[in-house]
């Protein structure tokens, strides 16, 4: 029971990466100043100051706040990432999406609404009244609709 030992002076290492392996339960809210990766079940809300990973036997039923996210896994609940929100092919989101970046894998299951900052989005132009004012340059060929059934 070393572990549990108040006298062992123990400091905040933001290299090091806290890790709930398969099998661990949580219920209640859950919070870290480092990286998190999580394989197991959790009942609460959980905010990550650093990264976090929720791999593919992840399942959380609660809203999950982070500077950055992976999702392999199962999340009931909110997402608000401030950078970049990675979802993997074998993830399955139900609730609403907030980020910086969104990266979505082809397979990947979410239902939900989805906005990203105002930063990511006014670069592609100014939005007035919910509406993009000016059309984005694509530069993207033409195709009649006589050469394409050649």
């Amino acid at each position: 029971m070393a572990i549990f030992n108040p006298s062992k002076n123990s400091s905040f290492n933001p290299q090091e990466i806290n890790i709930l392996n398969a099998g661990t339960k949580i219920n209640g809210d859950l919070s870290s100043e480092g990286d998190l990766r999580i394989e197991g079940n959790v009942k609460g809300n959980i905010e990550v100051k650093t990264k976090l990973v929720l791999g593919a036997s992840s399942q959380v039923l609660g809203n999950v706040k982070a500077q950055n996210c992976d999702i392999s896994g199962l999340v009931t609940g909110n997402i608000e990432v401030a950078d970049l929100l990675s979802i993997k092919a074998s993830a399955k989101i139900q609730g609403d999406i907030a980020c910086g970046k969104l990266v979505i894998e082809s397979g990947a299951i979410f239902n939900g609404k989805s906005s990203m900052n105002a930063e990511i989005t006014n670069s592609f132009g100014e939005i007035r009244n919910g509406k993009l004012s000016k059309p984005l340059d694509t530069k993207a060929p033409v195709i009649s609709a006589e050469k394409a059934s050649i």
